[in-house]
């Protein structure tokens, strides 16, 4: 699956998950970030290896618990995904950091 096509499913996958949430002020902040972190997103998928086989893999599971009705299972899996996004733009940033 070409990046572009994996960045635009992964705007749609959170922004289904955000509204499915309930959660007003989730969906709305998703909606408010989803344009400027696009670029990075293409970044990550074009430079990291894995990523975009990672980030399909993590959705996967993250629907299958939610279709399970599982909500810890679909709360860790969440939790590696959010978190292996910051790790890998933590790393970015410092190096771009460094370079300065």
């Amino acid at each position: 699956m070409p990046v572009e096509e994996l960045i635009a499913n992964d705007l749609e996958f959170h922004r289904l998950i955000a509204s499915g949430s309930g959660n007003l002020v989730l969906a709305s902040l998703l909606d408010g970030i989803a344009g400027p972190t696009t670029r990075a997103r293409v970044w990550r998928g074009l430079t990291e290896d894995g990523a975009v086989e990672r980030t399909r893999d993590q959705h996967r599971a993250i629907c299958e618990a939610i279709a399970a009705r599982d909500l810890e299972l679909a709360r860790s899996w969440m939790t590696v995904h959010v978190a292996g996004v910051e790790r890998w733009l933590r790393d970015t940033l410092s190096v771009n950091d460094a370079a300065r």
